[in-house]
């Protein structure tokens, strides 16, 4: 486990969630080479399978934001990297970043953070006293239709929104940026050459579409400062197995989800041939 507590202040950090990604569809399309951007900064190049504390969005985050994110799948206890101070956790260490607030973006506002969401799904939108919670919990917030589940440009619209924020700030501000990334999430068929339906297959293929983009704001990122970045599923979804289909039931294809915390070290400035010492 990364020492939380030890990085934040020093860090910036990311967290990216990729919407109703099962476990198997990520492994598969990493086995595939389908995402070499998320390969090249996953520890070992693999994901870790993990246990979700919800099987739905909503669950999910709510617990996420409190620090109880995916679970080790071995026996615990299970120390967390973030946790929300309260009496009697048995699962917070010397490591743990604990936050005196009721979820991780005010807690790191309190530590001087700039907190960003990009919402993606429906629950993120701020559209309805419902869709405002998570965003609420950010000093900002943002959606729009072309940022959610019915456009297939989505993470490259979402992406840029990240980017352009970041260099809109002084690199020595500190930032939290959560993503919640809607392309994995149903409909996911069109990424997919010839799907009409949804599948393991169409899910590995929005993975590798959304690849594509994240290494950009990985790399935007690791330009300003060490980053603690977090990606995860915050659930998967069945597509007929045992009869079941969709997600909030209890199957292990929702249950499991891909998992990676990393820090990563900032990218060496590069200066043109010949330079006195001017970075570009």
């Amino acid at each position: 486990m990364i020492d939380a507590n030890k990085h934040i202040g020093t860090c910036d950090v990311l967290f990216i969630t990729l919407d109703t990604l099962r476990y198997d569809a990520a492994e598969a399309a990493t086995a595939a080479g389908m995402t070499p951007e998320l390969a090249g900064v996953l520890p070992d190049g693999q994901w870790e399978r993990r246990h979700s504390p919800g099987n739905f969005t909503y669950a999910a985050h709510h617990a996420f934001f409190a620090g109880f994110l995916p679970t080790p799948v071995g026996p615990g206890p299970h120390p967390r990297l973030f946790a929300a101070r309260f009496p009697g956790s048995e699962t917070t260490c010397d490591e743990t970043f604990v936050f005196d607030a009721p979820d991780l973006a005010s807690g790191l506002t309190k530590c001087g953070y700039r907190t960003i969401c990009v919402g993606g799904v429906g629950f993120f939108n701020g559209r309805s006293p419902l869709g405002e919670v998570f965003a609420r919990m950010f000093q900002e917030s943002y959606w729009a239709p072309e940022l959610g589940v019915t456009d297939p440009q989505s993470t490259e619209n979402q992406v840029k929104l990240a980017v352009d924020r970041l260099r809109s700030l002084d690199d020595k501000e500190r930032v939290f940026l959560f993503l919640n990334v809607a392309a994995i999430h149903q409909p996911n068929c069109s990424y997919l050459e010839g799907a009409t339906e949804d599948s393991v297959q169409s899910q590995s293929a929005a993975l590798a579409y959304t690849d594509r983009h994240l290494g950009r704001l990985i790399r935007q990122f690791r330009r300003r400062a060490p980053l603690l970045c977090i990606i995860t599923s915050d659930h998967g979804t069945a597509y007929g197995e045992d009869g079941y289909h969709g997600h909030r039931v209890a199957h292990p294809v929702v249950w499991d989800v891909p998992y990676a915390e990393m820090l990563l070290d900032p990218l060496p400035v590069l200066r043109p041939i010949g330079s006195a010492g001017r970075g570009v």
